[in-house]
């Protein structure tokens, strides 16, 4: 009985002891200061890793180490033809239509056209049984032909004072008639006749010879395709800008590969209270249309092919180079032509009649570009070039150290090393137009001037030294080995120029 308490405090015992070893052993002065010692060794030697792998990127990256250059990329300002317009969707329409649609209702004996062939205006088109009406109208020539008589017979016996001279009145208003129950039955006469209003060209007939047709019914329709009107909408900012005469650059779904011109004719004085637009109305010839050839050309990455680069697809380039005169050059031939423009080509002409019209068509869905200005030698940078701050813009050139001014580089800044070509130097702009990622700096810019594209976060005073970075291109000079680690973790090209 007595083993098992004591065997419950030998445990006890040797737990205490336990204890208070493991405390005498942390609470030494040698144990606390090699610890100390192991924790700031490794903290010096991950600070040492870190200076080490920071002193590679800042020599082989574009971060830029003590006395380097900060590396940035840069864009030259460029001289270009610039359109202002503005983009809408619209129906093509005809100069004339009409829907022919007999007066009067009657049968049908003779159809005076062939579907889609052109007419002439005066043309009969319809003809209805008109039986009935050339009788009332031999009626009404037989009565004029008595009233003359008896009128030209009382006129006699009035001069022989045979008769008084209201009998002669009373004839001559028993021929006036006469003379309007002719003008009558002619009018009947006509009517069973439908005729084209104008030249043009008629659509598919609705009728038979022999159908009988209720007054209104629809025979054909009559178009006028000399001339066409596209009818589009704008939003009404844009009102002041139209004017009469203005040019329209039109793209038929129908058509693709060709171009048309066309020139404002009217604007509605009424805006659409609904939607907030402007009625435009713009005519053109039917004609072909400037062909434009689809060919394959070699377009930059991330172009997509057929696309002009810098031009949103499917939409016309709105931006090229001009030469140092400001004229736009002329547009070279196409090498060759694909199987694809010729098949297009030749639809196009099949579409076009026999008349010698074009292919154009009422109803066609046109893609509408107007054109509201053009500037010949506009100043463009790249959208990444454009600093915004505090609701000014600005632009990092790229210039010679001597053309700062002494003012740029302070009383304070260090001397810069002999070998710096260039330093960055801040200019505010004024913005114009924005097109396919290029934007128009309307002044604080020359043509020919380098500016930053990336970069800029680097340059945070003017007079920075920078060197010239081209995008893609390895470092000049730089290890195989153990440097293309760096460049794998985020190291910036080599420099082109300093």
């Amino acid at each position: 009985m007595l083993k098992k308490p004591l065997y419950t405090l030998v445990a006890v015992t040797g737990i205490l002891g336990a204890g208070a070893l493991a405390y005498w052993v942390q609470s030494k002065p040698g144990a606390s200061a090699a610890a100390g010692n192991n924790t700031n060794s490794g903290a010096t030697s991950g600070a040492t890793a870190q200076a080490g792998g920071g002193a590679r990127l800042g020599a082989g990256g574009q971060g830029g180490g003590p006395g380097r250059p900060a590396g940035v990329e840069v864009a030259k300002v460029e001289a270009v033809r610039l359109q202002d317009d503005a983009q809408a969707v619209g129906t093509l329409r005809s100069r004339q239509s009409v829907v022919l649609r007999p007066e009067v209702a009657g049968r049908i004996v003779r159809v005076g056209f062939s579907d889609g062939a052109a007419v002439r205006q005066g043309q009969v088109l319809v003809q209805l049984d008109d039986t009935l009406q050339r009788a009332e109208l031999k009626q009404a020539e037989a009565q004029v032909s008595i009233s003359q008589a008896n009128f030209r017979r009382n006129q006699e016996l009035v001069a022989q004072n045979f008769v008084a001279k209201q009998v002669l009145d009373e004839a001559a208003a028993n021929l006036q008639v006469a003379q309007a129950q002719l003008a009558l039955a002619q009018a009947r006469l006509d009517r069973m006749r439908v005729l084209a209003p104008f030249n043009g060209v008629a659509g598919i007939a609705q009728v038979s010879v022999g159908d009988y047709v209720k007054d209104g019914a629809d025979l054909v329709n009559i178009e006028d395709l000399a001339t066409m009107f596209v009818d589009f909408r704008l939003p009404e900012r844009y009102q002041t800008r139209l004017v009469r005469g203005q040019a329209v650059q039109l793209e038929l779904d129908a058509l693709p590969g060709r171009v048309f011109t066309a020139q404002i004719s009217a604007v509605d004085p009424l805006l659409d209270t609904d939607g907030r637009s402007v009625s435009v109305r713009a005519t053109l010839p039917n004609t072909g249309g400037l062909a434009r050839p689809v060919t394959a050309r070699a377009t930059a990455p991330g172009t997509a092919p057929g696309t002009t680069p810098g031009t949103a697809p499917g939409t016309a380039s709105s931006v090229g180079p001009v030469s140092a005169s400001g004229a736009a050059p002329a547009a070279s031939a196409p090498s060759r032509a694909t199987s694809t423009d010729a098949s297009r080509l030749g639809a196009a002409a099949a579409l076009r009649p026999a008349s010698g019209l074009g292919p154009l068509r009422p109803g066609m869905f046109a893609r509408v570009n107007v054109v509201l200005s053009v500037r010949e030698s506009a100043l463009v940078v790249p959208e990444e070039a454009i600093v915004p701050q505090g609701g000014r813009q600005f632009v990092v050139k790229v210039v010679a150290p001597e053309s700062l001014p002494p003012a740029a580089a302070g009383a304070s800044a260090p001397a810069l090393p002999a070998d710096v070509r260039t330093v960055s130097k801040r200019q505010e702009v004024r913005l114009g137009l924005r097109r396919q990622g290029k934007v128009e700096v309307l002044d604080g810019v020359v043509a020919g001037e380098s500016v930053v594209v990336a970069g800029q976060q680097r340059l945070q005073r003017d007079g920075t030294p920078v060197r010239v970075v081209e995008a893609g291109r390895p470092a000049a000079g730089a290890p195989a080995g153990g440097a293309s680690g760096a460049a794998a973790a985020g190291s910036a090209p080599a420099t082109a120029s300093r």
